[in-house]
């Protein structure tokens, strides 16, 4: 009996390791109060682009993509399955509509530099036009594997910042109060439960191993892994090229 899909895809072994994108140098200062005020307001005027633009166009291009037939009974698997997808798109759309004023308030509530004064960084445009291609080009189930995996990284990397927090509030660095909002946030058990109906799901798609879909979501694995590493700022990058 063949392994489902996503435990397949997380335990290949990949150019770059799964804990190049997890466990990056930028999480290891935020879990340590490292992080400096700025390159964190850097981060997340770059995830800012992505929830408030990149993401939810992706969504609606995957909820075009649900192949509802009248062929279909109401009571009928493919009916049921097809109204999960969308129960989940649309949850999804709702919780990153609420993360985009989380951003505000966290950049508002701690004193963070302004967000508005970086400009994109590159492994930005690369991500989101990586999501824009998968969700015009491919198929529903492409769609659907580059989500989950997108997710299920976030939440490991926010995961092993959380591992990492002193217990101390005199071990505090200047960012550590901003950090600690976050990774509740992305630590939450809604939002460890949304991975998971994801997994469920991608792996009821009926991806065979061997078919063309099965390798194409590996791809997508490798590269949901290269955008995820690349989209952690390196410690220097709120000095130089980034300021507007």
């Amino acid at each position: 009996m063949s392994l489902p899909l996503t435990t397949h895809l997380t335990s290949l072994s990949t150019p770059r390791p799964y804990s190049a994108a997890t466990e990056h140098a930028f999480l290891t200062a935020a879990g340590t109060g490292t992080l400096p005020p700025a390159l964190l307001s850097l981060y997340l005027s770059q995830d800012r682009i992505y929830a408030a633009h990149a993401y939810p166009r992706f969504l609606g291009h995957l909820l075009t993509h649900v192949p509802f037939s009248s062929r279909h009974a109401p009571d009928s698997p493919e009916e049921r399955l097809h109204g999960e997808i969308v129960d989940v798109l649309a949850g999804a759309l709702q919780n990153v509509r609420r993360e985009v004023g989380l951003f505000a308030e966290v950049e508002r509530a701690h004193s963070l530099p302004p967000f508005a004064q970086w400009r994109e960084r590159k492994a930005t445009r690369d991500y989101t036009a990586e999501m824009a291609r998968v969700c015009v080009f491919g198929t529903l189930e492409d769609g659907l594997v580059f989500l989950w995996a997108m997710e299920r990284v976030y939440l490991d990397a926010w995961t092993y910042v959380k591992s990492l927090l002193p217990t101390a509030a005199t071990e505090a660095g200047p960012a550590l109060p901003a950090i600690r909002q976050l990774v509740e946030n992305w630590t939450c058990p809604a939002f460890v439960e949304f991975v998971e109906v994801l997994e469920g799901l991608v792996n009821r798609l009926n991806i065979v191993p061997g078919s063309p879909a099965y390798f194409c979501a590996e791809e997508i694995w490798v590269r949901v892994l290269e955008l995820e590493e690349a989209f952690w700022p390196v410690g220097g990058e709120e000095m130089e090229e980034h300021l507007l």
